[in-house]
């Protein structure tokens, strides 16, 4: 699906992949982290991508106020990660934070930052692998970009959520421990857009990536997510007159995701967007078949020919 944002109404990025009947770019009663029904009382968070956009406006704040124990937040930059941490105590005054500056796509990091987490706070139940780069020119053709800008993208994108999830793993007390794991992806890996390339084809490792880990692990929930457009630094210029979804959306989904009601979403695609009731109505229909998955589609197989 190849376009030019230009020319696009505003709901193009809700109404082109539109799943379930309501689709909200807010956040809405059922995704309130503060309910209730909702809350996660005990549970260890990690977010990695912590210091900035979606992991600093949305899953922060959303996971605190949904009462968590201790919220875990990676970044390249401490400094950073330490004025989320006032904004979330502000939040919940009693949440335990730890702020770990830890490179992603080095695995001796990355197993360093998960021997202090578990020393000083536990295994952690929930997985957030926020951190992700845009690493490109927009616009600029494909054959005239820089291979290691181009390939720098899968170092982060695809590398840095592999090691991140592999480490999260062997940290869990054994192989069937109960446990969510939500990666980010994006809707530019399933348009046709040369200019925003880099990005949209790294993004579609970590989204296959969750459904090889899902089967793998079928005790835990592990979705991809898709944010929509909320307001950061990575939004490309041309994308921004199509309007923005609150960080509160993508927060609330989140929280929403990390209990069990969720858990017949392991191993799929799914868009902040859509309406969660209307994703519970379609359960037995999403179990029962291949939706919300990216598969080869075409007519296969001998029988065919005959």
């Amino acid at each position: 699906m190849a376009f030019d944002p230009s020319v696009l109404p505003k709901d193009f990025l809700v109404t082109s992949f539109q799943f379930t009947k309501n689709v909200h770019r807010d956040q809405y009663p059922s995704i309130d982290p503060t309910k209730p029904e909702i809350a996660l009382d005990g549970k260890v968070v990690v977010i990695t991508g912590a210091s900035r956009g979606i992991g600093a406006k949305a899953f922060a704040p959303a996971f605190s106020k949904a009462g968590v124990k201790a919220l875990v937040l990676i970044a390249t930059s401490v400094s950073k990660l330490h004025a989320v941490e006032d904004e979330v105590k502000l939040i919940n005054p009693s949440i335990q934070t730890l702020s770990l500056a830890v490179d992603i796509t080095d695995n001796v990091s990355i197993e360093k930052a998960f021997s202090k987490i578990e020393k000083e706070i536990g295994h952690a139940d929930i997985l957030i692998n926020n951190a992700g780069v845009s690493n490109e020119t927009f616009g600029a053709s494909f054959a005239d970009e820089d291979p290691d800008v181009f390939w720098s993208n899968f170092e982060v994108n695809g590398k840095g959520t592999y090691l991140v999830t592999r480490a999260f793993i062997k940290s869990l007390p054994n192989p069937n421990t109960s446990a969510v794991i939500i990666n980010m992806i994006s809707g530019a890996g399933w348009v046709i857009n040369p200019s925003h390339c880099a990005y949209g084809v790294s993004k579609l490792v970590a989204q296959q990536l969750t459904v090889n880990t899902a089967a793998a692990y079928p005790n835990m929930t592990i979705v991809a997510l898709n944010p929509g457009l909320v307001d950061t630094d990575m939004v490309p210029p041309p994308l921004r007159p199509l309007g923005f979804d609150t960080p509160e959306l993508v927060g609330g989904l989140a929280v929403w995701l990390s209990h069990p009601h969720a858990k017949f979403l392991s191993g799929r695609t799914l868009c902040a967007h859509w309406d969660v009731n209307d994703l519970l109505e379609r359960k037995n229909e999403i179990i029962n078949s291949s939706q919300l998955r990216m598969e080869l589609v075409g007519p296969f197989g001998p029988q065919q020919f005959r």
